[in-house]
């Protein structure tokens, strides 16, 4: 696969199957799109669709958002999960109410940003031709450029005959790191078009995805994400969406789960405390205002 058909192939899938509805690609608002950015980390697009709507209707600016009680953002999240994200965004919104980020650098040291987000927001907002790797890009490059051929059946009788010593460097050689990526996606990208380049190029993972075809396991970055069910994210999520309207006595928390689940409520009642997303005032648990 030459760069040139590749560039090729994804233009056009994007032409005709591209998703130009997307909310967040109808702005080039740093703000909106970091928010954006934020609530899809780890959350597909079509949950955050309805969240992103809402969200931003209540908190149409950084100074909105900035000047919101820690509790109210919190409730506005309610459902997508990891909420930690919400206060890591308001507290990036009280920097952008204040000052105009105007680089990547400047982006990264927003709180809760990363080198992914940074950059993301940079191609999105600002049209900057930065290299970023994201889970639908990384099945993109894998499939077109770190295919392996279709395995004779001499070569897999050969490979199985192998000594076991050999197996580990074997599937070693089948994950490809960011790097290799990385090398990839500079050669590939379009100057000057990387706003719309990104959205093309997740488009076209994501569509490999959904045809069943994701390589993301070869990635060297790859982790399987724990299943939610039985999950201290679970334990979390119960407790926040509990403490939404109301402050709950301990006692009431602990009945929100079997018995058994006792140790995870305690780990979970104390990570939250930590991260300043809950307070405890008088016997009773409710959200943080600051």
């Amino acid at each position: 696969m030459t760069s040139a058909k590749f560039r090729a192939l994804v233009w056009k899938h994007y032409r005709l199957e591209g998703r130009h509805n997307l909310p967040w690609r109808k702005t080039k608002d740093v703000y909106k799109i970091l928010v954006s950015e934020v609530m899809l980390q780890q959350t597909q697009v079509e949950r955050v669709i309805p969240f992103y709507t809402k969200f931003i209707k209540k908190f149409p600016t950084a100074k909105k958002l900035a000047a919101a009680p820690l509790s109210e953002v919190l409730k506005s999240w309610q459902g997508l999960g990891y909420n930690r994200r919400a206060k890591m965004l308001r507290a990036a919104a009280q920097v952008l109410a204040r000052k105009k980020v105007n680089s990547v650098a400047e982006l990264e040291a927003l709180p809760g940003v990363g080198p992914y987000t940074a950059r993301a927001v940079a191609a999105f907002a600002w049209n900057e031709d930065v290299i970023f790797i994201e889970t639908n890009i990384r099945t993109a490059i894998i499939h077109h450029f770190f295919s392996r051929p279709a395995e004779t059946s001499s070569a897999r009788s050969a490979r199985a005959a192998r000594p076991i010593l050999h197996l580990a460097k074997d599937v070693s050689a089948a994950h490809v790191s960011d790097a290799e990526i990385i090398k990839i996606l500079e050669k590939t990208l379009p100057k000057g078009k990387s706003r719309e380049w990104y959205s093309a190029l997740m488009d076209y993972g994501a569509y490999l995805k959904r045809s069943g075809i994701s390589h993301n396991a070869r990635s060297s970055k790859y982790a399987k994400q724990s299943k939610f069910a039985g999950s201290l994210r679970e334990v979390r999520g119960a407790i926040l969406r509990a403490l939404a309207n109301t402050s709950v006595t301990e006692s009431a928390l602990r009945k929100l789960l079997p018995a058994k689940r006792a140790t995870q409520i305690d780990t979970a009642l104390k990570a939250l405390l930590k991260e300043d997303l809950i307070k405890k005032q008088k016997g009773k648990y409710a959200l943080a205002e600051e």
